[in-house]
C-alpha cells in the first residue's frame, strides 16, 4: 500500500540526551503543533551520536499516529532522506510556522 502523502507534514524536530538512559532522542521543536514531550519514531541514523551529535536540528515529513489505542507519536518514514537544519533555518522555519497558524 502506498503511503498517503496528504498525511505526512513538515515538523522540525532536535535531538537531545535522555536523562534517564543517556541515549539520544528526537523530539519536536517547541512553537509547532506538537508538544515537545511527543515521541518521534524515525531513521536511527538520526540518533546516532557518531553522524549527528546532541542539539542537531532535523526537518521531517512526519504524521500523528498511535499504534493500536497506545499513546500518541509522530512517525516518520526511515527511508525518508535526512534533512539537517542549521540554527537560522530552524528559526525561520519556526516563524513560518507561527505566521500561517489561524
Amino acid at each position: 500500500m502506498a503511503r498517503d502523502i496528504y498525511a505526512y507534514r513538515e515538523v522540525a524536530v532536535e535531538s537531545m540526551l535522555d536523562a534517564r538512559s543517556g541515549a539520544l532522542r528526537i523530539r519536536p521543536m517547541a512553537g509547532q503543533a506538537f508538544a515537545p514531550s511527543l515521541s518521534v519514531q524515525c531513521s536511527r541514523n538520526m540518533v546516532d551520536p557518531a553522524l549527528y551529535p546532541a542539539g542537531t536540528r532535523f526537518l521531517l515529513s512526519a504524521k500523528l499516529t498511535d499504534r493500536q489505542g497506545g499513546p500518541p507519536f509522530l512517525y516518520a518514514y526511515h527511508g525518508d532522506p535526512v534533512h539537517v537544519l542549521t540554527p537560522a533555518q530552524a528559526k525561520k522555519f519556526l516563524a513560518e510556522f507561527r505566521r500561517g497558524r489561524i
